[in-house]
């Protein structure tokens, strides 16, 4: 690999979807998002948590945004895998064949597969292995590498416990068990626990090839450049409203310039603390917010009325600070802004 491969991320923005009502997409606008997001060079992390997976879209449509974003795609594409179709009480074999019934559909579109967290699995397991009883059948069952999601309980407190440990210590242990025993199988993993130092050391910890994508809202720039023991890729929900800005930054540091790598960024980290403040599961309403702040989208929409979640003040000052982010044009944004207010 040479220097310059070195110094190049992968990158995924989580997408969100544009809603026409309370309980339907708007196809046409969602993947001119998706389009918007491969223009800049970054990939598509499809019918992810910022997509309202598990909280106003159902695993049907998330099938169906899944096919039409793998047709259309322009450049990489990732796509989430769940069980968030299962109801009811259920055991590891429910689990896992609702898993392998996503992962199908996933593979088929031609999408890489997200194996992501399931409040199933979390609700039924009883032990480490357990988990890698599912885990490892998965990753028998893949036809490419895969990405493997540790999704922190500020995002979904129903995943308490995961991996069969409720300290994160042993939780990583027995994380990186699973990875271990299959290696050739994880492309890598995503790590959202909003805890910097727990992803370097983690990332230090994996085998050879197997890539940490950070999920770190908060401390993104500084884990995305790395230090001289390696660095992370990038599968992050602040790179849906950020997306032009962060692109910018990003050839800088391909280019070997760090420095501007962190000057363009910088301005970013105070938005995205802030639309992912607690809850921080609510975070989607402010980056649907600035997506129809930005014009991508004629409504403040989302599935199930979601853009109520957050109070007009935490909104106003997302706002203030895209626009110091350089990611809303003021001018548009303020008659967007006042037409809402006086709507209301």
């Amino acid at each position: 690999m040479s220097s310059q491969d070195q110094r190049d991320r992968i990158v995924f923005a989580a997408a969100h979807v544009v809603a026409k009502d309370e309980r339907t997409v708007d196809w046409d606008a969602t993947l001119a998002f998706r389009h918007h997001l491969w223009s800049h060079g970054l990939g598509v992390a499809e019918a992810m948590d910022t997509a309202q997976r598990g909280m106003g879209l159902d695993w049907p449509t998330a099938a169906e945004l899944i096919r039409r974003s793998a047709a259309e795609k322009t450049g990489r594409i990732c796509a989430g895998v769940a069980t968030d179709h299962l109801t009811g009480e259920v055991g590891l074999d429910d689990v896992l064949k609702a898993y392998l019934e996503q992962l199908d559909v996933v593979q088929e579109a031609g999408a890489q597969p997200v194996l992501m967290c399931s409040r199933q699995l979390a609700a039924c397991a009883k032990s480490p292995e357990d988990y890698e009883k599912v885990y490892g059948t998965l990753l028998d069952n893949v036809s490419e590498p895969v990405v493997l999601h540790w999704l922190g309980t500020a995002f979904d407190p129903a995943l308490a416990g995961y991996w069969g440990a409720a300290e994160v210590d042993q939780a990583t242990d027995n994380f990186l068990a699973i990875i271990a025993a299959r290696p050739d199988k994880v492309d890598g993993v995503k790590v959202s626990l909003l805890d910097a130092d727990h992803e370097i050391g983690l990332r230090r910890r994996l085998p050879a090839g197997v890539r940490c994508y950070t999920g770190d809202d908060f401390n993104y720039p500084e884990l995305i450049a790395g230090d001289a023991e390696g660095y992370s890729d990038a599968l992050l929900g602040i790179f849906d409203p950020i997306a032009p800005v962060a692109a910018k930054a990003l050839r800088k540091l391909a280019e070997g310039d760090a420095g501007e790598f962190h000057r363009i960024m910088a301005p970013t980290v105070p938005l995205s603390r802030h639309l992912f403040s607690t809850p921080t599961y609510y975070y989607k309403t402010g980056v649907v917010f600035l997506a129809w702040l930005a014009g991508h989208q004629e409504q403040f929409l989302l599935l199930d009325g979601l853009e109520t979640a957050r109070s007009v003040e935490h909104l106003a000052e997302a706002k203030r600070l895209a626009e110091i982010a350089g990611v809303i044009e003021p001018e548009f944004a303020e008659r967007r802004w006042r037409q809402w207010l006086a709507s209301r």
